[in-house]
């Protein structure tokens, strides 16, 4: 199980550029397609405290919130910690 997951659909095109920023960045994670599993969906309203949107992404279990957040979390080095050579 990695530290990052994203939860997405199969039709997001932020999740798709999400997804490739974290390959990008050699960071590691869990993808949960809300659109194909309710139990995933159900966990994703539960720890985003009700979000609508997609994607939204936790670190640790901790929602960071969505493709804007975890770029701002970049820019300030702080990602550093998930990379893996």
């Amino acid at each position: 199980m990695n530290r990052v997951k994203i939860y997405s659909t199969g039709t997001c095109p932020i999740c798709d550029k999400t997804k490739h920023l974290l390959k990008k960045w050699n960071i590691p994670f869990d993808e949960a397609r809300v659109d194909l599993d309710r139990g995933e969906l159900k966990q994703m309203l539960e720890v985003t405290n009700h979000a609508r949107m997609v994607p939204q992404i936790t670190i640790d279990g901790e929602w960071i919130g969505g493709f804007t957040e975890l770029t701002e979390m970049h820019m300030e080095d702080e990602l550093d910690h998930l990379m893996v050579e």
